[in-house]
């Protein structure tokens, strides 16, 4: 099928619903994800990645226990692109390839394999609401304060 894909309820309600477009009641409402430690599989790159983002979704709601994988698939992004970026520091944005005993510059493999990881971080990052333009889309509720006995009387 062809055309938006649907916008999770949970972003949804976030986002507010001005055009009054009704809420899909029927979406599956996976539980909230309990244990924010990281898998163990993980290298230590993406562990540290998962311990610092992964509460940031949680206090916003869209981490669940099925967006681990996707989790999981962003900071291991991030690794490739951190890596990447150390080799590009390293060696360069341009390297030199000889053929036939003559160097010819070329763009360096890790501009591709950082730019590639940076694309599908994007991609993660805007299905959590994490980008500005996604998140300029989100309204939060105010937090609830109780109403004092002598509000409107003072």
């Amino acid at each position: 099928m062809k055309g938006r894909k649907p916008t999770p309820t949970a972003l949804r309600l976030l986002r507010g619903n001005p055009r009054k477009h009704p809420v899909n009641a029927k979406e599956p409402k996976p539980a909230s994800l309990e244990n924010l430690e990281p898998p163990e599989w993980l290298d230590d790159a993406a562990k540290i990645e998962w311990r610092r983002i992964a509460p940031m979704l949680a206090r916003l709601g869209v981490l669940t226990e099925t967006d681990a994988d996707a989790l999981c698939a962003y900071c291991e992004s991030f690794t490739t692109w951190k890596i990447a970026t150390k080799r590009i520091r390293q060696f360069g944005m341009v390297v030199k390839v000889g053929k036939g005993g003559i160097e010819i510059p070329v763009i360096s493999p890790y501009v591709k394999i950082a730019h590639h990881a940076m694309a599908q971080m994007k991609s993660f990052l805007t299905e959590f609401g994490m980008t500005p333009s996604s998140r300029a889309r989100i309204h939060t509720a105010a937090p609830d304060t109780p109403e004092s006995k002598w509000g409107g009387h003072l």
